[in-house]
């Protein structure tokens, strides 16, 4: 049993906890929204901390799945953050998709106080959290990462150190990178598939057993093809991490010029009602547009 700490009761997060706790786990919550931390220690057997830094203060493992870059700096060194309760030796895993700078400043910063910081956004989706199947890529030393990852694999199905701080960020980037052109790609194609007179399913069915299957593929062509996309991983939370993307490659000197196009379509996702879509929403704007023809 270790005793762990975990911010953040999102749709990813409150599975995550769950697991932890159910794992055997000695678990302390908190959460923005106070209602939500109760309602998980119910259900769990878990306590409740009034702050982060109260969260933090006595655990081994600490984890977080916030929102954003600001969120994330919030409930490490805000006035109540975690950073501020956290013991030597222990270690802050971040689950968050964030930028790889505040990885690599809050790295930084843990290693001034005395404890280890792991960057180590998921790949997986609310399913993959709630079935304890999440890819998770992490950054940091190797002795940090040592310390986490037997916590981790509790809900992880893959999960390896890619590099120093910032590492785990930069290869959630490129997961990312790699789903936009992915969704478009079968958007497109299923589009193909009506516009051509097929039968989308059959389609579906002989070119899954080819070159062509993906994930998405996989996951998403019924809800697409019956037009239903309010489930899975918002549009605009695509496009949170989208940007993240462009800032990197800014600096790094990346070229993306298909991701930028995708972006501009989710754009057009998010004006048709779409921000709280599933990504596969892509589809909608290619069907829309077609039946405007």
């Amino acid at each position: 049993m270790t005793r762990v700490a975990f911010i953040g009761l999102g749709v990813m997060g409150y599975p995550m906890a769950g697991h932890l706790a159910r794992a055997g786990h000695d678990v302390v919550v908190f959460n923005r929204t106070r209602a939500k931390a109760k309602a998980w220690a119910e259900e769990y057997s878990g306590r409740v901390a009034e702050t982060p830094a109260e969260a933090g203060k006595s655990a081994d493992v600490v984890f977080a799945c916030v929102g954003r870059d600001e969120d994330l700096r919030n409930i490490t060194i805000g006035e109540v953050g975690a950073f501020f309760g956290m013991k030597p030796g222990a270690v802050f895993v971040d689950h968050t998709t964030a930028s790889a700078a505040i990885a690599r400043e809050l790295g930084g910063e843990a290693r001034r106080r005395g404890f280890g910081f792991v960057d180590a956004p998921v790949s997986g989706g609310e399913q993959g959290a709630k079935n304890g199947q999440l890819t998770v890529m992490c950054g940091g030393t190797q002795s940090d990462y040592d310390k986490a990852e037997p916590v981790v694999s509790v809900y992880a199905k893959r999960c390896r150190l890619m590099g120093p701080a910032g590492s785990g960020q930069l290869t959630k980037m490129v997961n990312q990178i790699c789903i936009a052109g992915l969704v478009e790609g079968l958007s497109e194609g299923l589009s193909f598939a009506r516009a051509a007179g097929l039968d989308a399913l059959a389609v579906v069915d002989v070119i899954s057993k080819g070159a062509a299957q993906s994930w998405q593929m996989d996951n998403r062509y019924k809800t697409m093809l019956e037009g239903h996309f309010e489930h899975g991983f918002a549009v605009e939370w695509m496009r949170k991490d989208l940007a993240i993307c462009f800032a990197e490659a800014k600096r790094n000197g990346a070229l993306l010029p298909v991701t930028n196009l995708v972006d501009e379509f989710y754009a057009e996702v998010e004006k048709m009602g779409g921000r709280r879509w599933d990504t596969s929403g892509l589809f909608a704007r290619l069907e829309a547009k077609r039946g405007a023809l």
